[in-house]
């Protein structure tokens, strides 16, 4: 299975089309062979992650409408974070929160992270997924043990126009005084993270560029999360023996590799300034006495879902 720009070039030896599917929900941890009931579940979960679902189910429908003679799978960036333990999934909630309405950690980026666990395959790895979304994930034998990002991808780090963890309060300060819910929802979801820090553009290539304060702080702001998130997704797992950067910001900025790991260097993450500088995905950039392995790997999301879609049907 491969990539395609167009369902009018889909070979004839195609045998499945696979879905990658950002929210699960608390049903969806396994892939799943979509059929209309799971269609119309899935379009209930997209308040949840909106920037990324309502396009995924009308790619879907359009899809399932044009090759109705192929076996449509869903498979989950939520599912390979089932596995992250009650004492990383759960928010300090009351009962009612938790298991009436269904408020925990589910994370994000799972085929992602899955992908750079198979190609690192060491004991203790954090994977940092940095593109257009950003998140942080701590592995352990190839099983997740905690995220930032939690019931919706807009908790953790700082993202292209999301901001990250934000203190509730100051968005109930917003909603009281300020902000309708719909104006908030945008504000969270489209003007805020490097967007909203530079006000210029959420695209640190572009921000890289840039000689005005602000586009300078806001990556700052955001290199300075993302090595925190990787301190704490070290604490999870007890050590650190590998550290991936992948996706369009971990693959392609130099910088922001070398800023991240600069601040990690008291858990021996040593960078190779010159491999560093020239890397392209695959490739290791740490020295080679450094205690922690530093690698820029290739986001291949598809690959995984391709996979999965074989196995569920015993293609």
């Amino acid at each position: 299975m491969s990539r395609l720009e167009s369902l009018d070039a889909v070979p004839a030896e195609v045998a499945a089309v696979a879905h990658r599917v950002v929210h699960g929900g608390p049903r969806f941890r396994e892939p799943v062979l979509i059929d209309d009931e799971v269609v119309d579940e899935l379009a209930g979960l997209t308040e949840l992650a909106p920037l990324h679902m309502a396009p995924a189910i009308a790619a879907l429908r359009q899809a399932r409408a044009e090759l109705p003679h192929l076996p449509h799978v869903a498979v989950f960036d939520t599912a390979f974070h089932a596995t992250i333990p009650d004492e990383a999934s759960t928010y300090a909630l009351p009962r009612r929160a938790r298991d009436d309405w269904g408020i925990h950690r589910y994370g994000f980026h799972g085929l992602s992270v899955q992908w750079a666990s198979e190609q690192v395959p060491v004991e203790r790895l954090v994977v940092c997924h940095l593109g257009g979304g950003c998140s942080v994930t701590a592995v352990r034998d190839g099983r997740s043990l905690d995220t930032t990002m939690g019931f919706t991808p807009l908790e953790g780090v700082p993202m292209s126009t999301r901001p990250g963890t934000v203190d509730p309060g100051a968005l109930i300060y917003l909603l009281r005084h300020h902000l309708t819910l719909g104006e908030l929802d945008e504000l969270l979801e489209h003007e805020s993270g490097l967007a909203g820090l530079s006000g210029l553009s959420g695209d640190v290539e572009q921000l890289e560029r840039s000689d005005e304060p602000a586009a300078r702080l806001a990556l700052e702001v955001f290199c300075y999360r993302v090595a925190t998130a990787v301190g704490a997704m070290t604490t999870a797992l007890g050590g650190l023996e590998a550290l991936v950067f992948t996706a369009g910001i971990g693959e392609n900025s130099a910088p922001v590799r070398s800023a991240v790991c600069d601040r990690l260097r008291f858990l021996g993450v040593e960078l190779d300034a010159e491999a560093n500088a020239g890397a392209t995905p695959d490739a290791t950039v740490s020295l080679s006495d450094s205690s922690v392995r530093v690698v820029v790997l290739g986001a291949r999301e598809d690959v995984v879902a391709a996979r999965a879609t074989r196995e569920l049907l015993e293609l």
